[in-house]
C-alpha cells in the first residue's frame, strides 16, 4: 500500500493565516479498483480563491472540511492504472492537490500534452491563470482598440500574463504591484507604466499622473482601494472585469464598500464579473495563440516555488503577504 502526505485543514481561518491552520497527515491509499487510476503528484498550486474555502464560507466553490485534505489544482505522473485509457507515465491535471498520491477515477484527471511548454505551466500561464487572463480581457472587458488598460496584482500569476496579452493586442497597459521587486518585473514584461502601491500613498493621484486622460479597461483582482482609484480615473463606457479581490480575503471582517461607487453611474461604466471555470470554451484558441506566443519568444512568466508538501502551507501563507512573484507553486518530491 503506497503512504501518501496530505495537508488538512485543522480549523477554519479568519483573519490572517497561520500555520495552526493546517495538519500534515501521513495516510496510506488502498489498492485499486476496476476503473481507478493511481497518481503521484508532482507539482500543486497554491491560488488565492482557496483562503476563501478555508473561511468555512465558500463562495462558488463549496468550503474546505475541516480535518480533510484541501483540494486545488495539481499536475501529476500516472503511476498505475486499472483504465484503459490512462497509462503509468501519462502526465495529468486534477483537482487532487495538497497531497503526495491519490486515486480517483478517470472523470476526475485531464490528460495533458505539453507540446513546447514546461509540463507544470498547465498550472500557470497555461492553465487556469492564463485563461482567466485571456477571458477576462477578451471576452469580459472585450478590448477595443485604443483601449487603455489597467491591470492591479500586475506581478502576480494573473496579472503578468493579462499585461503581456494587452500589450500583443496593442494596448497601452499600466500595472499596479506592490514592492520593488514587482515593480521591476513590471518593466520587464514590458508594461508602459507601472506603480508601486506601497511606495504611494496616494494610489488614485498616481494612477492619474500616469493616466491623465484616464482608463478604459480595468483588470481587477484586488478590490479596495486599487478598485477606487480605477473608478476614479475610468473614461466614459469604461469595462470593468472583476476577476478577485484579494485585499478582503485574509482581513477576517465583511467587505468594505466602495466609497466612490457612483462613479459607475455617472461615467456609464460596465462592472462584471466572472469565474473563468464558466468560459472553458475558450481554452483552445487560448492555447493556441499562447503556444504561438511562446513560440515566437513574445510572452514570459516568472514563478515562486516552495520544495515539499510540508512546505505548501507557507506557500499559502506567502501567497497573502505578497512574497510571491508571477505563480506560486509547489514541487512534490
Amino acid at each position: 500500500m503506497p503512504r501518501s502526505r496530505e495537508i488538512h485543514l485543522r480549523q477554519f481561518a479568519t483573519g490572517a493565516l497561520s500555520s495552526s491552520n493546517f495538519e500534515l497527515v501521513d495516510i496510506g491509499v488502498p489498492p485499486l479498483s476496476a476503473g481507478e487510476v493511481l497518481v503521484r503528484n508532482r507539482w500543486m498550486s497554491v491560488d488565492p480563491y482557496m483562503r476563501r474555502r478555508m473561511s468555512g464560507e465558500g463562495g462558488y466553490l463549496p468550503a474546505f472540511v475541516t480535518g480533510a485534505p484541501m483540494e486545488g489544482a495539481a499536475l501529476g505522473e500516472v503511476v498505475e492504472s486499472r483504465e484503459s485509457a490512462f497509462a503509468p507515465g501519462d502526465l495529468v491535471l486534477s483537482m487532487f492537490g495538497w497531497r503526495e498520491v491519490f486515486k480517483t477515477r478517470p472523470e476526475h484527471l485531464q490528460k495533458i500534452d505539453p507540446r513546447g511548454l514546461p509540463a507544470r505551466a498547465f498550472l500557470g500561464i497555461a492553465g487556469m491563470p492564463g485563461l482567466t487572463a485571456y477571458v477576462g480581457l477578451l471576452r469580459i472587458a472585450a478590448l477595443r482598440q485604443g483601449d487603455v488598460v489597467l491591470v492591479s496584482a500586475a506581478a502576480g500569476a494573473v496579472g503578468q500574463v493579462a499585461c503581456q496579452i494587452a500589450k500583443l493586442k496593442g494596448h497601452v497597459v499600466i500595472g499596479i504591484a506592490g514592492g520593488a521587486d514587482k515593480f521591476a518585473y513590471l518593466r520587464e514584461i514590458g508594461v508602459d507604466a507601472a506603480i508601486d502601491y506601497k511606495a504611494e500613498p496616494d494610489l488614485a493621484g498616481a494612477l492619474t499622473s500616469v493616466a491623465p486622460t484616464g482608463i478604459d479597461v480595468y483588470f481587477d483582482n484586488v478590490g479596495g482601494a486599487h478598485l477606487e482609484a480605477a473608478l476614479r480615473t475610468a473614461r466614459l463606457h469604461a469595462r470593468f472585469a472583476l476577476c478577485g479581490m484579494i485585499s478582503e480575503y485574509n482581513s477576517g471582517m465583511p467587505g468594505t464598500g466602495i466609497r466612490n461607487l457612483f462613479a459607475a453611474t455617472a461615467k456609464d461604466i460596465t462592472l462584471r464579473g466572472f469565474i473563468v471555470s464558466r468560459h472553458t470554451d475558450l481554452r483552445e484558441e487560448f492555447l493556441h495563440e499562447l503556444r504561438s506566443w511562446v513560440t515566437a519568444g513574445k510572452i514570459r512568466w516568472r514563478e515562486t516555488v516552495e520544495v515539499g508538501i510540508e512546505n505548501a502551507p507557507a506557500a499559502m501563507m506567502k501567497l497573502f503577504s505578497g512574497e510571491n512573484v508571477g505563480k506560486m507553486l509547489v514541487r512534490l518530491d
